[in-house]
């Protein structure tokens, strides 16, 4: 689960984090004016709060300056008119694709007068089960770039103990820090290692880490996922989800017990277990075409579940065709039949449907779908399935 950087830095500040003093708000901005006699400054600095990231290299729909998605304003009497154009406006980034997000939520943080800037992560590598640090002088830019084109200049240290870490000197150079600078960043690490093991992160990202010019660090940015697996362990992390920013398909399935993702492919998947799922979206593409979704129904599906996997995948305008790919076990083919039946017929679906079958009674729900007259294709080998189904998305 994703949170906002409002969010995230409240967290670290409770970790005893460096974090400057902000404001945060939900659609109503009634009260900034007067909060911001609270923010030292100038400068201030107006962030919009969406899930992606380069806002400040992004542009709005509605323009109403060549700045992106994060402002340092300069002048007290000009934060009020930034942030209300940038509330309810529609940031584009290159994480977001040309639709943009629309912005719900704005920052309003003091300025910092920096000398440097890093960055500074931990995260699960999950090819060692271990806490990883990825830190790097190369701050607030685009570290997937700099992976690429300087490696070198990206430090990797994994932990084997998440208390009393310390930092190796050989950091001093790399970074060409100074040693209490080193003895500074080594108690922000064993605060960012607590919070992360406390809060069950995955990831916990600072982009920039800066050095103000009081040569002190401070975190400019912040990004924490957490594991969703855990997050019955902490409701009170839970309630921070922001569900404007979800899609409201992938909300629909959750309710009803589905693991949805909506993607961008025109071919409509609806199957039975994460890994026959995985398997069938990588065969589509294999045949040409991208899957319109990632539709797990679950080890326990029924009938009810069925029909709104349908509704689901209907709402979809890009969907030309749909595979409903089963392994019979715990569930039975049959009974995914009569679903699938049952929700044509109840929703007048008109788009082409192949179906495939295996495990248990698997023959009585292929005879369920070639006796509908619904003009259903049953097919038992998984890959004319996909050639079929890619066959009829092309027309």
């Amino acid at each position: 689960m994703n949170i906002h950087e409002y969010q995230a830095k409240e967290i670290l500040k409770q970790y005893g984090l460096p974090v400057l003093k902000g404001k945060s708000y939900n659609k109503n901005l009634e009260t900034l004016d007067a909060d911001i006699k609270d923010l030292k400054g100038p400068p201030w600095v107006v962030k919009s709060q969406i899930h992606a990231g380069g806002r400040g290299a992004g542009y709005f729909k509605n323009s109403f300056n060549d700045k992106g998605g994060v402002q340092v304003v300069f002048d007290k009497d000009k934060v009020s008119s930034v942030a209300q154009s940038m509330m309810g406006n529609v940031l584009v980034t290159k994480q977001t694709g040309e639709i943009g997000k629309k912005v719900n939520r704005i920052f309003i943080e003091e300025g910092c007068d920096i000398d440097r800037e890093f960055y500074l992560s931990l995260l699960v590598d999950r090819n060692n089960s271990k806490v990883m640090m990825m830190i790097s002088a190369a701050g607030g830019m685009d570290i997937e770039e700099v992976a690429i084109t300087n490696p070198e200049k990206i430090i990797n240290v994994h932990f084997t103990t998440y208390k009393d870490i310390s930092l190796d000197d050989s950091l001093l150079k790399k970074l060409d820090i100074t040693k209490n600078q080193l003895d500074e960043l080594t108690s922000i690490i064993n605060k960012l290692l607590n919070a992360f093991t406390s809060i069950d992160a995955s990831t916990i990202e600072i982009n920039p880490l800066v050095l103000n010019n009081q040569g002190s660090f401070v975190v400019l940015d912040a990004k924490i996922s957490l594991d969703d697996n855990a997050l019955f362990r902490h409701p009170e992390l839970a309630e921070l989800k922001d569900l404007t920013e979800e899609d409201p398909l992938e909300l629909q399935a959750a309710e009803h017990d589905m693991n949805y993702v909506k993607l961008d492919g025109s071919i409509g998947c609806m199957v039975n277990g994460a890994g026959l799922a995985m398997a069938t979206m990588d065969i589509i593409k294999q045949f040409g075409e991208e899957p319109a979704n990632f539709l797990d129904l679950g080890g326990t599906a029924n009938k009810d579940r069925v029909i709104m996997g349908f509704k689901t995948i209907q709402s979809d305008p890009n969907v030309k065709s749909i595979l409903i790919n089963i392994f019979g076990g715990i569930i039975h083919c049959d009974m995914i039949a009569n679903g699938i039946v049952e929700a044509v017929k109840e929703l007048d679906f008109k788009l082409p449907l192949v179906v495939r079958f295996q495990g248990t009674n698997a023959k009585e729900g292929k005879d369920m779908i070639n006796n509908s007259d619904l003009g259903l294709i049953s097919i038992d080998d998984f890959t004319e399935a996909a050639k079929k189904v890619v066959e009829l998305a092309k027309g």
